[in-house]
């Protein structure tokens, strides 16, 4: 069958109450934005607490499936037939048709389920069901009512302007519409953590920009596009990510020079820390992101982590924060990002690994320590900030848009 339209089902979107405008209004700008990959002919509009799409010319069903279940917000799709109001007697014509191209296949339980939001219209739900489901069964005698567990749900709703018809829904990935919770800075590295952190913060409603820090030579360009085939995969879900690239070799060369080998990690991660902040203030991020989960190395520890959040003024989230790696693995799978993250090539947070890194770091000692790379470690902050090559990432790929000499605007 060829579907005119689709009904979005949205779930949490419906308890928002005197704010749930804001809400359809950012779901159909998503959908809008999902959409332009397939076609201008969409018109994606909402009325009375439903959000449609509307087809006006050809368009490919699998990629329009594609793009809806990547948007956020979204609880179901429903494919539908669409119609003028017509009288009973053609409403149940439409339905019989409808139901033997869509299960040709002839043995089912099904349930009516008609909504009429037009209350002029002449029969109202109860009588409506009682004569589309008889027909139903007149024309299809294998067919047999249930109406606790039925296999087919078969929708019909009568609004003013149209009918509706449809009998599936695909789930969507639930959630909130990207960017009507604000905006955050998501540390991504080439693991397998960082990226569902990030997809998990971006359902509910977060616009995500990323920052990685690489480490040449040590680190190879396979390595960076590693990182950027992952930020493209949330791209997905997300829209368009940007991207900064870090040059963090000069520090962590001499954080590895001057600073006891045990606390190396947890140093490394204070200065990253410290730059994602410094890249997060300067484009207006209200947050830091990372793919932290208690326990799961040395450097996360709920001691490691309080002193690595020490040197931080925003907040940080950590999403996977009491998630085990089964679990973590579990939703990369399901978003698309496991096989990428476990490609073979090293970032700069498994180069210079300590063989026995302390797991309950002391903050004293480890500002003690930092104390010895006072002498240069202000500079090579802000040469590592000049470094930044910022890619617009979407899920098509990436390009460069800004090159490290250039300067970085409040609010990209």
């Amino acid at each position: 069958m060829k579907y005119q339209s689709f009904l979005i089902k949205y779930a949490e979107i419906g308890i928002k109450g005197n704010n749930r405008h804001l809400f359809e209004e950012a779901l159909v700008n998503q959908i809008k934005l999902a959409l332009k990959r397939c076609g201008s002919g969409f018109k994606v509009y909402r009325t009375s607490g439903r959000v449609f799409v509307d087809a006006t010319e050809e368009y490919d069903y699998e990629e329009v499936i594609d793009a809806l279940t990547h948007v956020f917000g979204i609880a179901g799709i429903c494919p539908m037939a669409q119609m003028p109001v017509l009288p009973p007697e053609k409403v149940k014509e439409a339905v019989v048709a409808f139901i033997g191209e869509e299960y040709p296949e002839g043995a089912h339980t099904f349930k009516m389920h008609a909504r009429r939001q037009d209350k002029n219209y002449p029969l109202d739900s109860l009588e409506l069901n009682a004569m589309l489901g008889e027909a139903v069964l007149e024309a299809y005698p294998r067919f047999s009512v249930d109406v606790h567990e039925p296999e087919i749900l078969m929708t019909v709703e009568i609004r003013e302007e149209n009918i509706y018809l449809y009998s599936h829904v695909i789930p969507g990935p639930g959630g909130l519409p990207v960017g009507c919770g604000g905006k955050a800075m998501l540390c991504l590295s080439g693991g397998i953590d960082s990226p569902v952190a990030g997809w998990m913060i971006a359902k509910r409603g977060i616009k995500l920009d990323a920052c990685y820090f690489n480490a040449p030579p040590y680190t190879s360009e396979r390595a960076l596009q590693k990182v950027v085939d992952l930020a493209s995969i949330v791209a997905r879900y997300t829209g368009p990510i940007y991207l900064h690239n870090i040059n963090f070799t000069e520090i962590q060369l001499y954080i590895y020079e001057k600073c006891p080998h045990d606390e190396l990690t947890i140093i490394m991660r204070r200065f990253m820390m410290r730059i994602a902040e410094a890249i997060a203030k300067r484009t207006d991020s209200q947050a830091l992101i990372t793919g932290e989960s208690l326990g799961q190395v040395a450097s996360q520890t709920m001691v490691s982590l309080g002193v690595t959040n020490e040197v931080c003024t925003l907040p940080v989230f950590r999403p996977l924060i009491g998630f085990d790696k089964e679990e973590i693995i579990s939703v990369s799978k399901k978003i698309g990002t496991y096989e990428t993250s476990i490609l073979p090539y090293e970032d700069c947070c498994t180069i210079f690994v300590a063989k026995h890194p302390v797991t309950k770091p002391s903050l004293n000692s480890i500002k003690l320590h930092e104390r010895n790379l006072s002498e240069k470690i202000d500079e090579m902050v802000e040469r590592a900030l000049m470094t930044d090559e910022i890619m617009i990432v979407d899920r098509d790929g990436s390009r460069v848009l800004k090159a490290a000499d250039e300067e970085l605007k409040p609010g990209m």
